[in-house]
């Protein structure tokens, strides 16, 4: 009872008023995004080296500087109104301001959302360099429940890419598509019907678009769970063990991870991963490394120039994210900045953002919690702050 009465006095509402039906909205979600497995059923992404966190790098100075060019409003101040969780800002490795939100522990874990697709692709990356994966491999061959879905002539490329041609609406308020996705996925509460599907019984029910796959930039989250379902399929291996042998470990990251899961263990890479954001960081500093950490190559630098370089501006500018990011590019479920910008980011809904600059040798981790899932008020900004501490030295 100790407990609950020190939950009430933090944060103003008992536990068990958190429910599937509320814990993605304000202010429950405060709590839920750093307590996800509390919610939905998770499995672990284990690291090798459980430590301590290390002790915070306060910058009072950057965070009282204005938060963009000609404002009074300082970076603190943005953030507080991003409704942000977490920020911690690198350069050449090293961090160089640390800022939490009141009553946020910063060892807790929490919801990347879609920088999950990102955390993916590298697994993806990884194994396509030691040889188990053909991206050009249509998913049908690899997952024969799905030949009758429009995924069955989709490449695994289509799928890193969100070029997959496919009859599903992205709307995350949605009652419809995106309500029964969100049960398939364990996320929402069950159907009063009693009819929800597993996660793979879902993709497979997914009809392809009027266009061929391959054409313009469609962003749909279910491609990134079929994405995670193909890779243990290739291997054998469940994702949370194949991403815990291929990238946690390797990294050196200081805690476990974790990665919510539907009713018959499928994993959520599209959206379910959550860790500290200092194991985030260490993401960023290994791609801007070139691909290593602690004198491991876990990234090859082919796939990272990959990743850069090979997105497409023109197939950008006609999809359906393209004023996320004016100038922007997409490849391999990661973003490019573009235009005159080296910088590449993984993104996800509610406030989520791992920004890397290699020019500067810059990486930022923003966490947050959101009311809305998507608010161009709140992400401009943000992207904007990015992009003004990866130019300060």
């Amino acid at each position: 009872m100790a407990n609950a009465n020190k939950f009430e006095t933090l944060n103003g509402f008992a536990r068990e008023t958190i429910t599937l039906a509320n814990w993605r909205t304000r202010p429950y979600s405060f709590w839920s995004f750093r307590n996800v497995a509390e919610m939905v059923r998770s499995a672990r992404i284990r690291t090798a080296t459980p430590r301590p966190l290390p002790a915070v790098a306060g910058n009072p100075e950057l965070l009282a500087r204005p938060a963009a060019p000609g404002t009074d409003h300082t970076i603190a101040d943005l953030l507080t109104r991003s409704q942000a969780d977490s920020l911690l800002v690198s350069k050449n490795g090293r961090i160089i301001c640390e800022w939490h939100a009141d009553n946020v522990d910063r060892s807790d874990p929490h919801l990347v959302f879609s920088i999950s697709k990102s955390i993916t692709a590298l697994v993806a990356g990884i194994l396509q360099d030691q040889g188990q994966l053909d991206p050009e491999t249509p998913v049908g061959d690899l997952v024969p429940e799905a030949r009758n879905s429009a995924y069955a002539d989709a490449t695994v490329q289509h799928l890193l890419d969100m070029r997959v041609s496919l009859d599903f609406d992205e709307s995350y308020l949605s009652e419809e598509d995106y309500a029964r996705y969100r049960r398939a996925m364990s996320w929402n509460p069950p159907s009063e019907k009693g009819d929800d599907e597993a996660m793979l019984s879902f993709l497979c029910s997914l009809k392809k678009a009027a266009g061929p796959h391959g054409t313009d930039h469609c962003y749909l989250s279910p491609n990134s769970d079929m994405l995670g379902i193909v890779l243990e399929r290739v291997t054998g291996e469940r994702f949370p063990e194949l991403c815990s042998r291929l990238l946690w470990q390797p990294l050196g990251t200081s805690s476990d991870a974790f990665i919510t899961v539907d009713t018959q263990g499928a994993p959520r890479t599209a959206g379910g991963v959550s860790c500290r954001p200092h194991d985030l960081l260490a993401v960023g500093q290994m791609l801007i490394n070139g691909g290593t950490a602690n004198g491991n190559r876990i990234v090859s630098p082919r796939w990272i120039a990959d990743m850069q370089a090979n997105g497409d501006a023109g197939v950008w500018a006609r999809g359906t994210q393209a004023s996320f990011l004016k100038t922007g590019r997409y490849r391999n479920n990661w973003y490019q900045v573009g235009a005159n910008s080296n910088a590449f980011l993984a993104a996800g809904i509610h406030g989520q953002f791992l920004y890397c600059d290699p020019d500067t040798a810059t990486a930022i981790v923003c966490t947050s919690s959101q009311h809305e899932p998507q608010s161009d008020a709140l992400d401009q900004p943000l992207l904007a702050l990015f992009a003004l501490l990866s130019a300060e030295a």
